[in-house]
């Protein structure tokens, strides 16, 4: 075994043969060194299973390719051909260009971020974006921090801590990423109270269970899920009017954060902010980077004295909202005060989408693919609206079809070419869906599909 371990080249070695021979300038020599250690370390490991030493050849080239891996960001661009609207793995709302070009003119350099500029003295980060919600939603007060997590755990912090806060059993919800909603309630310092049943809950439940102790109502919205059949809530309008005469708040988990009726669109209703802030909502939580369109953060938004006591929470600071997701907000609430939402922030411009139009792109990729050999055929199918939002909603799309060689190879070749095509496979054929795709895309979405269907061919 250590003539096997002998064969393999030492550190110096390596880097003498890395020379300054690759492309760009040479890595500095800690960055080097560090990547060779990495790598024969790796090939130590795979002798010790019994596995064969790679020759210097194949250890030079381990080692250029993790230098590239740490030259080169790993986060990248990917076009979204899965017809997923908003699609958490990919980063769920793309952002308007307007929001684009505030976040860029932001970050880049100084700004009135906690300034006021009229009096000259320190001012707020949250100043600007409470007057927009103000004049867009007619709200008395409003905060922004960084998801809409920290949104309810601020706001049960803030308004519930050491106290009760009800919530129906059918709304202990498990949002993304394995966080659930008794964790949340746990974490604030708030006494979780169950009421009702899994499937039933009624207003005079949460009536019977209200005591001097309890603080708040939490309702939450199951965006990401769907009860039927022997089922039943009760509305806002119940829960606001048992807050007020047993003298709680009322706190809205309303999660995604509608401003426009989905309905108009041919899905099911989504339950909109205004409709919750017309039902005398004290708080109403909602995330930003899902139906709103805008960037990843939490907003909260009702009437003044909750607000200012979650503003003054010392975990405010820790959750607050960063300059370049503000400068983002703040265009997007924009689009919806111009009545522009629909044609400028993508989320909305994907769910307007006509079938006659999904159709004329899916034809237009159609000829070109036939063009270049790439066998193509167009096919029926749903979009959905993913990230939480519209469980079981689909809007009905046409689909260019890939079939012919092994789809998931021609899969892995999209993900790995530049930049990156997410696609979906169904019946052994590869699904891409016209939808999601943004119209700047569609170029660079026909040759990726051009040059993974050749290299799946090599």
């Amino acid at each position: 075994m250590s003539e096997v371990f002998r064969s393999l080249p030492s550190v110096d070695i390596v880097l003498r043969r890395l020379g300054g021979t690759g492309e760009g300038a040479a890595p500095p020599r800690s960055v080097a060194v560090r990547a060779t250690r990495e790598v024969l370390a790796t090939a130590r490991e795979a002798v010790r299973r019994g596995e064969l030493p790679p020759p210097p050849d194949e250890i030079e080239r381990r080692v250029r390719r993790r230098l590239e891996e740490w030259r080169h960001p790993q986060l990248r661009r990917v076009i979204n051909a899965t017809g997923v609207v908003l699609h958490t793995n990919l980063g769920r709302a793309p952002l308007s260009k307007a929001a684009l070009e505030a976040m860029l003119t932001l970050a880049s350099g100084y700004s009135n971020l906690e300034f006021d500029l009229a009096r000259g003295e320190r001012g707020s980060r949250q100043s600007i974006l409470a007057t927009l919600l103000r004049d867009l939603l007619g709200v008395e007060g409003a905060i922004v921090v960084n998801n809409n997590a920290s949104a309810v755990l601020l706001a049960l912090a803030a308004l519930a801590r050491g106290r009760d806060v009800l919530v129906s059993r059918g709304q202990l919800v498990e949002i993304g990423g394995g966080f659930r909603i008794p964790d949340v309630l746990n974490q604030s310092g708030a006494r979780l109270v169950e009421v009702g049943t899994t499937n039933r809950t009624y207003a005079e439940d949460y009536d019977a269970a209200c005591t001097p102790e309890t603080a708040a109502i939490l309702r939450v919205h199951p965006s990401n899920f769907a009860q039927q059949g022997f089922v039943h809530q009760p509305s806002l309008v119940e829960l606001v009017d048992i807050a007020r005469r047993r003298n709680v708040l009322i706190i809205d988990d309303l999660g995604s954060g509608a401003l426009l009726d989905t309905a108009r669109y041919g899905l099911a209703h989504e339950p909109m902010v205004q409709e919750s802030l017309a039902a005398g909502v004290d708080a109403v939580c909602f995330s930003g980077d899902k139906l709103l369109g805008g960037p990843q953060c939490g907003v909260v938004v009702g009437a003044r004295s909750p607000v200012q006591e979650m503003r003054r929470h010392p975990l405010a600071r820790a959750v607050r909202i960063d300059k370049a997701s503000l400068a983002a907000l703040e265009v997007t609430l924009r689009h919806y005060l111009w009545d522009e939402a629909e044609m400028l922030v993508p989320v909305w411009w994907m769910i307007s989408r006509s079938l006659e139009e999904l159709t004329t792109r899916a034809r237009a990729w159609q000829q070109i693919l036939l063009g270049q050999g790439v066998p193509a055929e167009l096919l029926p199918g749903r979009s959905t609206i993913g990230g939480g939002s519209l469980p079981g909603e689909t809007l009905p799309t046409t689909l260019v079809a890939l079939t012919g060689t092994r789809v998931d190879v021609l899969a892995a070749a999209l993900r790995g070419g530049s930049p990156a095509v997410a696609a979906r496979i169904q019946d052994e054929r590869l699904l891409i869906d016209p939808r999601t795709v943004l119209p700047e895309e569609n170029g660079a979405l026909v040759a990726c599909v051009v040059a993974a269907w050749q290299q799946t061919l090599e």
